[in-house]
């Protein structure tokens, strides 16, 4: 099953960032300004770049942060899947305003996973088996804000959908 690919998709971001002639700063500043309304609306504060440069490190992030660093670069996670990856159609998130965030709607997820377990007949154990994680990260999500990006496009795969179908531009 495909895997997320975490260090590419910092590599395309990192790319952009120099093509535009941004600093870790710069970046940070574009970050929290593609939601600048809302933002200052919720009185929110702005994207640490040090967080940006542990990410890079890191290769791995939530989800929700991944989305931020998506829209930045307009792809969607798709491009960023490394192995044999499912052919799910139109991968494009969907747009969103100043005003907006795109969040992951993880119940939605989880409905769906679980859905489609209960017409393969699996369990949450085996489920988990084939995903690659413990029953309970599984089920977790039905009440989680967060999970592994790694661990949401594995999910995707295993259902064929977009991840797109289960990301929405959101006020909060």
């Amino acid at each position: 099953m495909a895997a997320f690919d975490g260090e590419a998709l910092i590599a395309a971001l990192d790319a952009q960032r120099v093509a535009r002639g941004l600093d870790w700063n710069g970046l940070a500043q574009e970050l929290y300004a593609q939601s600048h309304e809302l933002n200052a609306e919720l009185l929110d504060h702005a994207v640490c770049p040090g967080a940006l440069v542990r990410t890079a490190r890191r290769g791995t992030m939530s989800c929700q942060y991944a989305l931020m660093l998506l829209r930045w670069i307009d792809r969607p996670p798709e491009d960023f899947l490394a192995g044999r990856a499912a052919h799910v159609g139109d991968a494009r998130l969907p747009n969103a305003g100043p005003d907006r965030r795109l969040r992951w709607d993880l119940p939605q997820l989880h409905a769906a996973v679980n859905e489609q377990r209960h017409e393969r007949q699996l369990t949450w154990a085996a489920l988990g088996d084939e995903l690659g994680a413990t029953a309970n990260r599984l089920t977790n999500l039905r009440t989680a804000r967060q999970a592994d990006m790694d661990l949401v496009m594995r999910m995707t795969q295993w259902l064929r959908q977009p991840a797109a179908r289960f990301i929405h531009p959101v006020r909060w």
